[in-house]
């Protein structure tokens, strides 16, 4: 009870963890992932789902999807619920049902620190890093440039230290400067000891499944039976739509699957270009690549934890360039959450744009994807902070600022705001101060001004002379020094040197056994 107190009192924003670096101070919210207290937003009407379901459904039944993997063939056709043509996989609805029904609609996953641990369904509201883009952008640089290894690492810094970002996706920008064979040894060595948060392992290939699983289990000190009881990382893999699974991201599932890891389908649907112009038909087309991944774990291993994602969004019509944080794209996201409540899955939507620095439209174009996010009931948030051009550079200043944003969501959740007992509504105050004078200085106020209202790290709310005369510093600006001051004063989490020891052996082993096959 004291620890719940303490944390709503500390919820006003200036609490948490806060480095200084000079006269800089970073203050931030603490580590508190969001409980959605909203009713999500239902754009369809009853007659709607069904409608979505039934395209879905026949999508499943008459056209099929092809599965370019061998093994998956070989499972589903063992089932005996689906219908096998070569590589195309039919399957009839009262199949799908049964077998989607078998995946729970919540699931935790738990890092080596178990303090933070993450829930995926119900209310829960968690939001995670940016992820896998080639190039990178700062302000000190000027220009788009490809990933390197210290790039990546100051993200996972970024990543660490931010209390509202609660689980750390794939590359935060791909570093090209390590040899592909090798390098998701290299950044999960960098990511489990430089982080204790929810990590995750890209499904490329059974090499880097199979290392990024080993080194999660040291990393969190488990025996193999220990690491299967629940999952303690998760995986992502996207469908290559229209109507496709390829070979390397079907084998990764499988094999997460039989070990009892977080499993994450998310079909790239956008429509126009990979799937019918209309919201409906894009959705539909969403739903049924994803239900019929979400089938395959469940043959291998029924209860698999499973959540569908969407990553249904438009393009730009005369240009054929993918758009975010669009109109369509909110209401796509909207509606897949009214579809993952119907089939009881946990949902994952992303925090998106198409500006290609931080700017203006990069703020409102995530914004909306964000809210959208919120609106839809989604439980697992990717790209939330750092995302630019679409998903191809990552940016420190963009992962800042996005963080502001993070942090007005989980202060817009906090049941403090919408209390109603007697301090709150607050009678003896107005009858205090009646019809004259203000509330600045009477105890009531005094009491609460240091929590009362959510206060940032990074807007500047003085007014234009002053800020003027402070120097006219523009937010990406101040973002960009943040980044840099977090980065000055990082100290990494703690971690058993053993452990660690253990990880640099083993990764150290596997790159003289040669890594992973660049080609699939």
């Amino acid at each position: 009870m004291a620890e719940a107190s303490t944390r709503r009192r500390r919820s006003g924003g200036r609490a948490g963890n806060a480095t200084r670096r000079g006269t800089t101070i970073i203050d931030q919210m603490p580590w508190n992932p969001p409980i959605n207290t909203d009713r999500p937003i239902e754009p369809l009407t009853e007659e709607g789902i069904q409608a979505i379901h039934d395209g879905a459904m026949r999508i499943l039944e008459e056209i099929g999807v092809e599965f370019l993997n061998p093994e998956a063939v070989e499972v589903l056709k063992g089932s005996g619920g689906c219908t096998v043509d070569g590589e195309n996989v039919r399957m009839g609805r009262d199949f799908v049902m049964e077998m989607v029904g078998k995946a729970p609609s919540e699931f935790t996953i738990t890092p080596r620190n178990p303090e933070r641990a993450i829930t995926i369904g119900g209310k829960h509201l968690n939001f995670g890093n940016v992820s896998s883009p080639p190039s990178y952008w700062d302000m000190e640089i000027g220009k788009k440039v490809t990933g390197t290894r210290e790039m990546c690492a100051n993200l996972l810094k970024l990543s660490q230290y931010f209390n509202c970002i609660h689980f750390v996706g794939g590359y935060p920008v791909e570093p090209q400067d390590i040899h592909a064979s090798i390098r998701h040894l290299d950044v999960l060595y960098d990511k489990l000891t430089l982080t204790d948060k929810v990590a995750h392992a890209y499904c490329l290939g059974k090499e880097r499944v199979e290392d990024v699983m080993e080194m999660v289990r040291i990393a969190g000190g488990h025996s193999d039976e220990e690491f299967e009881a629940g999952p303690k990382m998760y995986s992502n893999i996207n469908s290559t739509s229209p109507l496709k699974h390829d070979f390397p991201m079907l084998d990764g599932w499988m094999r997460l699957a039989r070990r009892n890891q977080g499993l994450v389908v998310t079909p790239f649907t956008l429509a126009g270009a990979m799937a019918p112009v209309t919201m409906a038909g894009a959705v539909a087309q969403s739903l049924a690549e994803g239900l019929c991944a979400i089938v395959l774990a469940q043959i291998i291993r029924p209860g698999a934890a499973c959540a569908i994602g969407t990553f249904t969004s438009n393009v730009d019509m005369k240009s054929g360039a993918p758009a975010f944080g669009t109109p369509e794209y909110m209401r796509a996201t909207q509606m897949t959450g009214q579809m993952a409540r119907f089939y009881g899955l946990p949902m994952r939507a992303s925090g998106v744009c198409a500006a290609n620095v931080p700017d203006g439209q990069a703020m409102w174009e995530t914004s909306n994807s964000l809210w959208s996010a919120v609106q839809s009931g989604a439980h697992m948030v990717y790209h939330a902070a750092g995302w630019l051009e679409g998903g191809l550079i990552a940016s420190p200043e963009k992962f800042v600022m996005d963080c502001e944003i993070l942090q007005h969501i989980q202060r817009y959740m906090d049941p403090m705001i919408t209390a109603t007992g007697t301090d709150d509504i607050a009678l003896d105050a107005i009858r205090e101060v009646g019809n004259q004078g203000h509330f600045f200085g009477i105890q009531h106020t005094q009491d609460r001004y240091t929590t009362a209202f959510y206060q940032p790290y990074l807007s500047d709310w003085r007014n234009f002379e002053a800020w003027e005369a402070a120097g006219g510093i523009w937010t990406a600006q101040r973002a960009h020094q943040t980044f840099q001051d977090i980065i000055g004063g990082f100290e990494a989490p703690p971690i058993d040197e053993a452990i660690r020891e253990e990880l640099a052996d083993f990764v150290a082993r596997r790159k003289e056994e040669g890594g992973a096959p660049t080609d699939f």
